[in-house]
């Protein structure tokens, strides 16, 4: 029987007996999931689908997290959305080394910094709706995907304007 109070799962069978493991899935909401503008909605529950194993060194988690995300495109600004799973295999130590493995307690784990480092590293920073979304225009504002517009394209960054005199 495994017991969790969200993602902190309570693992003293799991200490005791080394060599032993356990399935864990559960879905549970996350707040603060965001990169730029790709948000994981709070109240969508992200899933955890792992594996415990007792190794001499501590715990063991291997499995998938998988989330919901929601943004805008980043160049016709529709709001688009998508789902994310990431593999997870990762290290529960007594004493964990910073930036590499995860706080093992007592007699418990806690998944959320392991969830949410997992999710953050592959939110998308740049969504698009499509690879070849045109965008808005500059100009005038217009989708491009949906129509076109008599506005000038040719006008080039003025910082470059330097640069473009050499070719000449």
């Amino acid at each position: 029987m495994s017991a969790s109070l969200g993602l902190r799962i309570l693992v003293a069978d799991l200490v005791r007996r080394p060599g032993s493991s356990r399935p864990i899935e559960l879905d549970e909401p996350l707040a603060d999931l965001e990169v730029r503008a790709c948000v994981v909605p709070p109240d969508a529950p992200v899933h955890v689908a792992v594996q415990l194993e007792r190794i001499p060194e501590g715990l063991v988690v291997r499995g998938v997290v998988e989330a919901s995300w929601t943004a805008e495109c980043g160049r016709c600004l529709r709001p688009i959305d998508g789902r994310l799973a990431v593999g997870v295999d990762e290290l529960y130590e007594q004493e964990p080394v910073e930036g590499e493995t995860y706080q093992l307690e007592h007699d418990h784990i806690d998944l959320e910094p392991l969830v949410r480092d997992a999710l953050l590293l592959e939110l998308p920073p740049a969504p698009l709706c499509r690879p070849d979304c045109a965008g808005l225009c500059p100009e005038c504002g217009i989708d491009r995907n949906e129509m076109s517009c008599s506005c000038r394209t040719d006008d080039l960054d003025p910082r470059w304007a330097a640069l473009r005199s050499l070719d000449h």
